[in-house]
């Protein structure tokens, strides 16, 4: 037992080659999200380099990064939270101006999350979930008297 712990020592560790897979792996998700709304998967990965990553983009408002278990393997996902929210308040524009509902392509909870959060403070709009599975999505629709107005009715229903 003393013997293994001895290798263990002595064994040195290629910082610079896991700084070097860091590097390439940031590199290739910020290209890959830049005009991105789904997304990036990273697999199989250690907890040193996971950490690594999420101390990256913990300081960026644009992204938000999280790790997922599957089957005892540990998943890390890099979401462009920047880009949905944009997207988001793009298609809200286009619902007030038009005045027709407008519908958000299909995406995970997380990503709708967002999309709610970014889109709670138009008075003027409702946003809602529909479908099912990998169809849900986010139906966008115009309201004509507000949600002010519509809290007042549920008051006054109640009284």
């Amino acid at each position: 037992m003393g013997n293994e712990r001895e290798k263990r020592k002595r064994r040195p560790r290629n910082h610079h080659r896991d700084s070097n897979k860091i590097n390439r792996i940031l590199s290739d998700v910020q290209g890959k999200l830049d005009e991105s709304y789904t997304p990036e998967e990273l697999k199989h990965l250690n907890a040193f380099e996971r950490k690594q990553i999420h101390r990256f983009f913990d300081d960026k408002p644009e992204y938000e990064t999280k790790t997922y278990r599957n089957d005892g393997d540990f998943v890390l996902k890099i979401y462009p939270v920047g880009n949905i929210r944009r997207m988001a308040r793009e298609k809200a524009e286009e619902v007030m101006k038009n005045h027709e509902p407008c519908a958000l392509p299909p995406m995970g909870s997380f990503e709708r999350y967002v999309v709610h959060d970014a889109l709670k403070e138009f008075e003027q709009l409702e946003t809602k979930s529909e479908g099912e599975g990998v169809d849900r999505h986010i139906m966008i629709h115009p309201i004509k008297f507000g949600r002010g107005l519509k809290k007042i009715i549920k008051k006054i229903k109640l009284i």
